[in-house]
């Protein structure tokens, strides 16, 4: 049949009787097996994560790697309320709070001046920046515990929270952000009258959000599992966050046996907050992390 529009031939449906077809259509079958067994291979730790936690101690030592328990029951998650989970999880509440919103206001601020101000030394201030990416955090905990020490902010709220208000990896994004707004909406600002940080404040940051949220995300994550830091900065079982206290867990916190289900517990309680956030904003998520990526 011909089309009365194009004058072209219609084709209807490929044709998949041909050898060539036929692998191609194999070949295709094939990766997304190939992806499908990768996936379940990276999703598995959590599936067991969260069987062993409805698992008795005994069940879990004898089938560790068995996902689904002999008999279902919730004595882990009542044993927490043995130990001081709700403490923890207040003080990690509290920390990830402050760093979140600190990282965020600090970091955009660092990203704009970056990205916008002209100053000596701007491009060294910057590969600096990168530089300090690439460094271990690891190597920086003995000189933190002395800052720490030195000022008289070890083992309190002030010294877990204000060494992690700020950090490199989010004062690039932001800066890879704000070079892309247009200069001309800043210069508009600036003619009706707005100073440099109303400008800030009022019109480039509601443009950047898409790299806010992304920056929001990867700072509530990385402050909630923060451990590192937490070991070095405070020693107080009343400053416990919920990933120091799940490392104080070990073999017999509660009993004799491995204690696997309480562990488990614990962790999914900790994954869960972490995985709300990121499912309702993984969208923004997404397009941040693109449009940060890329320079226009």
């Amino acid at each position: 049949m011909t089309s009365t529009l194009t004058g072209r031939k219609l084709t209807g449906p490929a044709d998949t009787s041909t050898p060539t077809a036929r692998r191609g259509i194999g070949v295709g079958w094939l990766f997304y097996l190939v992806v499908i067994f990768f996936a379940l291979v990276y999703l598995f730790p959590f599936i067991l994560q969260i069987g062993t936690s409805f698992k008795t101690d005994p069940d879990a030592t004898a089938h560790s790697l068995n996902p689904l328990p002999t008999t279902w029951t919730l004595d882990a998650f009542r044993q927490l309320s043995q130990v001081d989970f709700p403490l923890w999880f207040t003080n990690s509440v509290v920390v990830t709070v402050c760093v979140t919103l600190g990282r965020v206001f600090f970091d955009s601020l660092a990203g704009y001046a970056l990205a916008r101000l002209h100053f000596r030394g701007r491009a060294a201030i910057g590969g600096a920046f990168i530089a300090i990416m690439a460094v271990p955090g690891v190597v920086l905990l003995i000189p933190k515990y002395l800052v720490l020490v030195q000022l008289g902010i070890y083992d309190t709220y002030f010294g877990m929270i204000i060494p992690l208000l700020a950090d490199a990896a989010g004062i690039f994004i932001m800066r890879q952000f704000f070079v892309n707004i247009p200069v001309e909406v800043e210069e508009a600002a600036r003619i009706d009258g707005a100073s440099v940080f109303r400008t800030f404040w009022s019109v480039v940051l509601p443009m950047a959000r898409p790299a806010v949220i992304t920056l929001s995300i990867l700072s509530f994550q990385g402050s909630w599992n923060e451990l590192s830091h937490f070991i070095v900065s405070a020693q107080s079982p009343k400053l416990y966050t919920l990933t120091k206290g799940v490392a104080t867990l070990s073999s017999g916190a509660l009993g004799s046996g491995q204690q696997f289900p309480l562990k488990m517990a614990a962790a999914l309680l900790m994954t869960i907050p972490v995985a709300i956030v990121f499912f309702i904003f993984q969208r923004q998520f997404v397009r941040g992390a693109g449009a940060g990526a890329v320079k226009g």
